[in-house]
């Protein structure tokens, strides 16, 4: 019998935009929003949704405002009870 440990999700509360949601404690953000159909991460200059690619941080299209902090990797970063989320969305 193996005695391998499974990592138990814990489910905590995240703000997205002003909007209170569930989510797995520790899932990076980037595939929360993915689960939470939001697939926009940010704005580009010219006003274009973004939202990541490579999923590793390389390309960058996965920065976010997280805690009043611009620029956090989205694919890169671990939800955490009571996270701000602000996707720069149009309203």
């Amino acid at each position: 019998m193996s005695s391998k440990k499974f990592l138990s999700l814990q489910k905590i509360q995240i703000c997205l935009n002003g909007k209170w949601l569930p989510a797995d404690e520790n899932m990076n953000v980037a595939a929360w929003l993915l689960s939470q159909e939001t697939l926009q991460t940010r704005l580009s200059v010219t006003g274009m949704p973004r939202f990541a690619v490579c999923g590793m941080g390389v390309c960058q299209e996965c920065r976010i405002s997280i805690n009043g902090q611009a620029h956090q990797l989205a694919c890169q970063t671990k939800c955490q009870p009571g996270m701000v989320i602000e996707t720069g969305e149009i309203r």
